[in-house]
């Protein structure tokens, strides 16, 4: 582990190689998982907000799923998320005709109707954030489904923190990353990774 301020953060996100591969893994990480994505206080107010511009886009299941659960739940574990449908996809996902599962509020964002891009949980993916007492520590998981964006970032080496550069500067700024882009250059000139 390296810390910067009070974060932990794995060997793993400096050593690891990652690029989404979205026509290879169709976008699966919306739908696989046991839970929703996890969301922090703020977003679930956001996404009160947003609902009425996202729900256009969503598909009529998703719809009553919302209506039925609401638009963020509280899953096994305590945590909020957003609410899924029948244990798989999350309520906000769409398919496209070519069968990628894309997320309906990038989608509005992308068309500059919103100022927020999608939960940060989904956005750090591959990194999963543990918030401790004192710390909050920043792991790699490492899920089967995603062996094509290890694939291709191995293939163009890119390190998963560097993949990840716009969550990391939107969730803690760019000093941070600028010291993470520092720390992995310590950790490769020592032999480390």
């Amino acid at each position: 582990m390296v810390q910067i301020d009070d974060k932990l953060i794995s060997l793993d996100v400096f050593e690891k190689q990652f690029i989404c591969d979205v026509p290879k893994c169709l976008g699966i990480c919306c739908v696989e998982g046991e839970s929703g994505a996890p969301l922090e206080d703020a977003e679930t107010e956001i996404l009160e907000k947003i609902y009425p511009l996202v729900k256009p886009l969503l598909s009529a299941q998703s719809i009553t799923e919302i209506e039925k659960q609401g638009k963020w739940v509280i899953d096994m574990d305590e945590d909020k998320v957003t609410p899924i449908i029948n244990g798989k996809e999350c309520v906000y996902a769409v398919f496209e005709e070519d069968g990628v599962c894309s997320c309906a509020i990038e989608k509005i964002y992308a068309q500059g109707l919103i100022d927020f891009k999608k939960p940060i949980s989904c956005h750090l993916y591959p990194i999963r954030v543990e918030k401790m007492s004192k710390y909050e520590a920043l792991n790699y998981h490492n899920w089967p489904i995603c062996n094509p964006a290890r694939v291709l970032g191995k293939s163009k080496g890119v390190p998963v923190y560097q993949f990840l550069k716009e969550p990391i500067i939107r969730k803690y700024g760019q000093v941070f990353y600028d010291e993470m882009v520092s720390v992995h250059i310590e950790l490769k000139g020592s032999g480390l990774i």
